[in-house]
């Protein structure tokens, strides 16, 4: 779009419309990859989080985890394994399931 706004503007020469679109594509080209750089990120942030320290944030960022939830999480400390979560009946097995590759628990 704004290369085809930089097209269609009247009364400039040739090498002001070339300018203009030069910087127009230099700046779709960082945006771009700016935004690739971010999805490139957002796919591989599984960063563990430890169950005995993690914040109520922290604890947000779990698929599946919403603000009770996590207070319920915070109210269990201390854990000895991350599967407590389940024997303590904080989450079902399957809520588990889709979080336990982005759990750990330090003692």
């Amino acid at each position: 779009m704004l290369v085809t706004s930089v097209a269609c503007s009247p009364n400039q020469s040739p090498a002001q419309l070339r300018q203009q679109t030069a910087e127009a594509t230099e700046t779709l080209k960082r945006d771009t990859k700016a935004v690739a750089e971010g999805v490139r990120e957002g796919l591989s942030s599984k960063k563990t989080v430890d169950l005995n320290k993690a914040s109520k944030d922290d604890l947000l960022s779990l698929p599946g985890i919403n603000a009770p939830k996590a207070d319920r999480m915070i109210a269990e400390r201390p854990y000895a394994s991350a599967h407590q979560l389940v024997s303590r009946h904080v989450l079902s097995e399957q809520q588990y399931s889709q979080l336990q590759d982005r759990v750990t628990v330090t003692q």
